[in-house]
């Protein structure tokens, strides 16, 4: 494994498979399956994110239209990256032989096939996508209201790791995925300040700010999102690292359903075999423009925002944006040292997809390159996910605020100080306007 992998939990992700050469043989055991085995079948299987399972025949005939509908126009599967930038290793756009197959299978009649041309089933790990050495689960339930605003939660999770320990692979899971919107697992270093006097599994509305900088050499050690699955790191000999004596503090975002709900999430962990040439690193949601202002019924609100690389030998391996209701694209570019520019990304913004994208090759990002997110929002009455067009919007955690930030990977050298490794620059640093801040601070904000 040599590159950071985010295993797949959306449907008919892109693994290419032959298609038959003669549509009318074109069977569901012999060709069909195989294909959703290999891209959807992580999700569409119970208790997975999918609404329908397609692990059998039986599961995925009455859903035979549906899939040539979501194939043949790239609804499915998700995957919004522009392809005329860099290269993604998971790049979930199907091929075309695949798309000419499901859609043959479904034109003559979905037919099930002889059952020795099926594949053996996969055997999934007990629910999981991945294996883990260990499995830390919050130590008691949390209550979420049928009704009515719900602030980000924090939980302290006492793990007090019992020796410095690398990971090579991290998976959150919702206890309840019903009411979980998303969530994070972020290591809190023993000689951490923050939430140092917090009662375990007790929850504290501190929301997300505390992990915002990265501070007390906190770092992000897993994810919860729709459609993104677990995650892994091992990037040419690439780990995350937890400090001998480090708890867990889970972040939650609940959503009230109508109805009272529990939940009770938990992180599987892989730990690493051998210690690692590299140290994998996620920013805790940087590039990031807290000081964001986005007009009333503006449709294409421009905000931007800036880091910049204050140590050596970083290189840039994995994008994840992260927006709200409002979103409409992201794009990151990067200025190097040299004055040279590249723009590494740009891709629309889905809100029910929070897809991660990683890099096909690392990227170098030499200490003193600015890396710079632009961002668009529709705040107008256009926008039908809109919660309030007339309202001036803000950076805040619920939906109905906005966002602007991006969780970057990056693989350092195993000793660097990740305190050090992003520092907010430019338009980030400037005090909140009636708007933006735009393209133009990149000229004229601090330091320019």
């Amino acid at each position: 494994m040599t590159m950071l992998r985010v295993l797949p939990l959306a449907c008919l992700l892109g693994i290419p498979a032959v298609a038959a050469t003669n549509s009318s043989t074109v069977t569901f055991n012999k060709d069909v399956l195989p294909i959703l085995q290999k891209n959807c079948q992580n999700c569409h299987r119970p208790g997975e994110i999918a609404p329908f399972s397609l692990l059998t025949y039986q599961d995925a005939r009455p859903w035979a239209k549906a899939i040539k509908v979501a194939v043949v126009t790239k609804k499915m599967p998700p995957w919004f990256a522009d392809p005329g930038y860099v290269h993604f290793a998971n790049d979930r756009t199907l091929s075309a032989a695949d798309i000419n197959t499901l859609s043959a299978w479904v034109d003559n009649g979905a037919v099930e096939g002889d059952a020795k041309d099926k594949p053996a089933p996969i055997a999934f790990q007990d629910g999981w996508n991945i294996k883990p050495d260990m499995i830390i689960e919050m130590p008691k339930d949390f209550h979420v209201a049928a009704k009515g605003t719900i602030n980000y939660q924090n939980f302290l999770v006492k793990v007090n790791f019992p020796e410095d320990m690398w990971v090579v692979a991290a998976e959150m899971r919702p206890g309840n995925a019903k009411v979980v919107h998303h969530g994070r697992v972020i290591v809190r270093p023993p000689d951490s300040k923050w939430m140092a006097t917090a009662i375990p599994g007790e929850p504290y509305e501190t929301g997300s700010g505390p992990m915002s900088g990265g501070q007390e050499g906190t770092d992000l050690l897993g994810k919860y999102n729709p459609g993104l699955g677990a995650q892994t790191f091992d990037v040419d000999g690439s780990a995350k690292f937890i400090p001998k004596g480090s708890d867990l503090v889970f972040n939650l975002h609940y959503t009230a359903v109508g109805t009272p709900e529990t939940d009770r999430s938990k992180v599987g962990l892989v730990f690493a075999k051998h210690p690692p040439k590299l140290r994998y690193w996620m920013s805790p949601g940087t590039p990031a423009a807290f000081n964001l202002a986005i007009p009333a019924g503006d449709s294409n609100a421009e905000v931007v925002s800036e880091v910049t690389v204050g140590v050596d030998n970083a290189k840039l391996v994995y994008i994840q944006p992260h927006l709200h209701l409002r979103g409409k694209d992201y794009e990151l570019r990067v200025v190097y040292p040299t004055g040279e520019k590249q723009t590494v990304f740009r891709g629309q913004w889905n809100f029910d997809w929070q897809i991660g994208y990683q890099l096909e090759k690392p990227l170098s990002l030499p200490r003193g390159t600015r890396v710079i997110a632009v961002v668009h929002y529709d705040n107008s009455i256009n926008n039908k996910f809109n919660p309030d067009p007339t309202k001036l919007v803000l950076w805040g955690d619920q939906n109905w605020d906005e966002m602007q930030s991006g969780f970057l990977g990056l693989v350092v050298d195993v000793n660097t100080d990740i305190t050090k490794i992003f520092k907010a620059s430019g338009p980030s640093l400037l005090p909140r306007g009636k708007l933006g801040p735009t393209l133009e601070a990149l000229q004229t904000g601090p330091g320019k």
